[in-house]
């Protein structure tokens, strides 16, 4: 008990510290988003957005070389004696190889696809093409990057993250200030100074990590054991991050394609309200998937069930809370926030925000199924369904289909990938899935109907201004957070929050 009131608490604590890095980069992201598009304007805007999507397409590699590395570094630790600088010194060198494989693939497949398939105004292709090659600067960067940010999760020093969001910050602001008096083509700056920024926050991560853990300085040396223990997991591992960038920047080259980069301003401006929220729940995700690789290491498999089951509700019903009221008052959030909303724009937003609410429950089923190591079924079968949405959409898509549509293929498949996930995991580590179906599921299921039917009906019933706008917002709240406290959340947690409550009181 205590070793897990401990574990509880340090949960708790990164989560509050991601939470402040997430709220300062949210605020700023949605300010230099509006700014950023009333300078680029619409069509730039999209242009920035579909390179680096396309570019960011060689991220599939480095997204399953990232899991793979804080998976074996969490495991090492959550071992005795694990041997955690070897480990460590294997993932910085595979990286490096990585990193020039992708480097050769950017320079000829991508410059080739970049100008003979994407769909630009003429006179843009020269910009594209320099905004191409800075966004492959800054991935090469992230990959190099990748065992250092992974050696912070690893060893749960979120404080990193929230420190180095201050600087984000400030960059960011002197980011737009300078886009505003460039005396280049801003769009070719914008891409030169985010690149910039890039290089000189992993630089950061990179000093931080020599630092503070001394089992993670790279030595140069090769562990072939593993080596080929993290190439099996990435090379199966490999299959679900192709499927990720299949969903989701495979369909926004696909909206390019058939419409023009205007199109895809309009969902790169929904995705940054997606980001903006979903940092919550990736922020609670992220402090609590090194505790499930810790508790499968250590084979205390039930705490593993009871914390991948809280991960997943708990996930489900923060982010339910911030979406519906979002859902419900798009038209008048975007402009609010905007002052000329792309067409699509509304309905993209409503989409992905679905979309979220589903992929929520899926965060720490996947944290124990990389815990287990046995990922070769699992990625095949549900990487293989969703690699399905790029092909279902193009073919939607070619039938004349409206632009939304391949985003509901994105939506309905979400559904079908979260139940064919959990039958995979019974079979892989043994998890009890009806037990998962009712107390998770359905229950979060149920919640996020009642908490929707409130604000909504008062919605289709009152006239568009900001009196009515808080009403609603306030009503969604309130409906939600109420339905979380008396169906949502278990007896321990009820009784952590009004402790914390009492706590305040007093004080």
């Amino acid at each position: 008990m205590p070793e897990s009131s401990s574990n509880n608490k340090r949960i708790a604590k990164n989560t509050l510290l991601l939470y402040f890095r997430m709220l300062l980069t949210m605020a700023i992201s949605l300010y230099t988003s509006r700014v950023v598009l009333e300078v680029l304007g619409e069509t730039n805007f999209g242009i920035y957005n579909v390179v680096g999507g396309f570019v960011s397409m060689f991220a599939v590699i480095s997204g399953a070389m990232t899991t793979a590395t804080q998976r074996f570094l969490s495991f090492e630790i959550g071992k005795q004696n694990g041997d955690i600088k070897s480990m460590f010194t294997t993932a910085v060198m595979i990286h490096l190889l990585l990193a020039v494989i992708i480097l050769i693939l950017g320079e000829t497949v991508g410059i080739w696809f970049l100008n003979n398939y994407m769909n630009f105004p003429s006179d843009r292709y020269v910009a594209a093409n320099w905004v191409f090659q800075f966004s492959l600067l800054t991935f090469i960067v992230n990959i190099i990057s990748v065992p250092y940010n992974a050696a912070i999760v690893a060893y749960e020093h979120m404080k990193a993250f929230a420190y180095v969001s201050i600087i984000e910050v400030v960059l960011k602001l002197i980011i737009v200030y300078l886009l505003l008096v460039s005396p280049i083509d801003q769009l070719i700056f914008y891409a030169a100074l985010l690149a910039t920024m890039a290089i000189l926050i992993r630089i950061i991560y990179g000093v931080y990590c020599n630092r503070h853990f001394t089992e993670c300085r790279c030595n140069w040396g090769w562990n072939r054991r593993h080596g080929k223990n993290m190439m099996s997991f990435v090379s199966w591992n490999l299959i679900g991050s192709l499927a990720m960038i299949a969903k989701e920047q495979g369909i926004n080259v696909l909206l390019n394609i058939f419409f023009g980069a205007a199109v895809n301003a309009a969902r790169a401006i929904a995705y940054q309200v997606l980001h903006a929220m979903s940092g919550f729940v990736s922020n609670f995700q992220l402090a609590m998937n090194p505790q499930i690789v810790k508790s499968y290491a250590a084979n205390e498999r039930e705490n593993m069930f009871k914390l991948v089951f809280r991960g997943s509700r708990l996930s489900f019903l923060m982010i339910m809370t911030l979406a519906i009221p979002i859902i419900i008052e798009a038209p008048f959030v975007l402009n609010v926030w905007l002052k000329e909303v792309p067409d699509n724009t509304v309905i993209f937003l409503r989409l992905v925000l679905l979309t979220s609410i589903v992929d929520s429950l899926s965060g720490t089923l996947i944290a124990s199924m990389h815990a287990s190591g046995k990922v070769r079924d699992y990625q095949i079968v549900v990487g293989g369904i969703s690699l399905l949405t790029l092909p279902i959409a193009y073919i939607i898509l070619k039938m004349g289909f409206p632009p939304y549509s391949a985003m509901v293929v994105g939506l309905v498949m979400a559904v079908i990938c979260h139940f064919t996930r959990l039958l995979l995991l019974k079979k892989s580590i043994g998890l009890p899935v009806m037990s998962f179906i009712r107390q998770v599921t359905l229950r979060v299921a149920v919640i996020c109907v009642l908490a929707f039917i409130p604000p909504f009906l008062l919605y289709c019933n009152v006239s568009t201004n900001w009196w009515n706008f808080i009403l609603i917002v306030s009503l969604s709240l309130l409906s939600s957070v109420l339905l979380t406290y008396t169906f949502g959340l278990d007896k321990e947690e009820k009784e952590f929050i009004t402790n914390k409550i009492r706590k305040i009181i007093k004080k």
